[in-house]
């Protein structure tokens, strides 16, 4: 039986962690995976719970989560119309693939090293996030045969060794073949879906050595409980505030944020 103080602690670390996703969220209009693994980890870590394979439950947890806001969130787009579905089921099959790679990819592979993945690809994400401009194009249209197939294969797999939704790298590469913005984020929604629900279920199959106390395979339940009933509350608040006031300088500080977090990841991983 753990330890009912340490079960306290960390539900009160995690119910922190799904307040502070679920404002960021609604006010940035970025899912909230990139903020919960690194969270996540330092959570469990922290409360002593640093197993040799804590970044696999960490990605797992935050897929898990991915799963019920990204329904919610596609609900959501589609009754304005802005869900693109021609775009989502001709790139689903490849990002689906994708994502299950991704899952065989990290079962096998050692904490650090997930450490170190997250690190490059959210130093990455922290970049264009700060400079990035809505100008910038690849082509006119979506890519289609081999290229769509790679690529969305690239997409599902990277985002399931960060423990992410389809918006991180989604919204970038639509915005980046012509897709408008508010049609690319409600169609990267849908990318979160078929990303999350089959790595989780690969995931769940897992038995990591010395998870964190109730965890189902490698998805702990009570911080996936909390942080969605937490953003539930919170990313109304979010949403509110980004009507409140100009949010492009709030992202430029929370790409701060990410490559900080991103950093700190690569240090942890190279030992320093």
């Amino acid at each position: 039986m753990p330890d009912p103080l340490l079960l306290v602690q960390m539900a009160g670390l995690l119910a922190v962690i799904g307040a502070g996703a679920g404002v960021i969220a609604g006010l940035l209009g970025v899912g909230g995976g990139i903020v919960l693994v690194p969270a996540f980890f330092y959570a469990f870590s922290v409360l002593g719970y640093g197993g040799p394979q804590l970044m696999q439950v960490c990605l797992a947890t935050s897929l898990a989560t991915i799963i019920v806001t990204s329904i919610k969130s596609v609900r959501a787009h589609n009754r304005r119309g802005a869900v693109d579905w021609a775009i989502l089921k001709g790139w689903a099959p490849w990002i689906a693939a994708g994502a299950i790679i991704g899952v065989v990819a990290a079962s096998g592979l050692r904490s650090i090293v997930l450490q170190g993945i997250f690190g490059v690809l959210g130093l990455a994400v922290g970049l264009y996030l700060a400079f990035g401009r809505a100008e910038w194009r690849l082509g006119a249209a979506m890519p289609a045969g081999p290229v769509r197939m790679g690529t969305g294969t690239v997409l599902g797999f990277l985002s399931v060794l960060m423990g992410i939704g389809g918006g991180s790298f989604g919204v970038p590469l639509m915005s980046l073949f012509g897709v408008p913005i508010h049609r690319a984020v409600a169609t990267a929604a849908g990318f979160g879906v078929i990303i999350a629900v089959p790595s989780v279920l690969g995931f769940l199959l897992m038995q990591p050595t010395a998870p964190p106390p109730y965890t189902l395979g490698a998805v702990n339940v009570p911080a996936f409980l909390l942080v969605i009933a937490m953003t539930m509350v919170t990313t109304p608040w979010g949403v509110k505030l980004a009507h409140a006031m100009d949010p492009r300088p709030l992202k430029r500080i929370f790409a701060v944020f990410i490559m900080i977090m991103a950093l700190n990841m690569l240090r942890k991983a190279l030992g320093f």
